[in-house]
């Protein structure tokens, strides 16, 4: 089965390689988290000096990763956000063409995308005896182990992920009727999803 595309935009090497950055990442996670916001903000966010955030912000800007909010700038100040539609990134090391530093950087956000999972879930279970009950009782945790086929594990994933970007859609359609103004009736969901065929015998990838 043809796997299908869920973003907006697949990241190419020189992209990959600038995304992997230690403070790009956690410039990303946090306009992920926050909404628009400046490099003003994000400076005192990140204990950096304005002039690092502005640059790198600069430099997401230029892959299209994020974008500028015109609604909300004032004056020279910018604000930034998250270009809608997200994005995806393939495995450079299935690929015989990609370089050792895309290959190295693809790692990193591997990395990177493990240690975010798990603060998000240690979050949750700090924060989770004082949120509404009505939103404890929309959340969930869910593992499964099955035997299936390789055509079946796509499909599956397939499923999942058209779910996922019929809800990401109304998301991003929300925020964009309304930046820097969240509906209060909403709040931030973080759902995690993977499908690892964990132990499946085969060749060993020559990276």
């Amino acid at each position: 089965m043809e796997s299908k595309h869920y973003s907006a935009r697949a990241l190419d090497a020189n992209a990959l390689k600038s995304f992997a950055h230690p403070l790009r990442l956690r410039i990303y996670e946090l306009l992920d988290e926050h909404g628009p916001s400046t490099a003003t903000r994000l400076a005192g966010l990140l204990g950096q000096n304005t002039g690092a955030t502005s640059y790198h912000l600069r430099e997401l800007a230029r892959h299209s990763m994020i974008e500028t909010v015109p609604e909300l700038g004032k004056g020279k100040e910018k604000y930034w956000r998250i270009v809608p539609g997200g994005f995806s990134y393939g495995d450079p090391s299935t690929d015989p063409s990609a370089d050792a530093e895309t290959v190295d950087a693809f790692a990193r956000l591997l990395d990177d995308l493990i240690r975010q999972r798990g603060a998000e879930l240690a979050r949750w279970r700090e924060e989770e005896a004082t949120t509404p009950e009505e939103w404890v009782r929309a959340s969930g945790f869910g593992r499964r182990s099955m035997r299936l086929t390789v055509a079946e594990t796509t499909r599956m994933r397939e499923e999942v992920f058209e779910v996922l970007e019929r809800y990401r859609a109304v998301a991003d359609r929300r925020d964009l009727e309304s930046p820097g103004a969240p509906d209060p009736a909403t709040g931030r969901v973080v759902v995690h999803f993977d499908v690892l065929p964990v132990g499946v015998k085969g060749a060993i990838k020559d990276v």
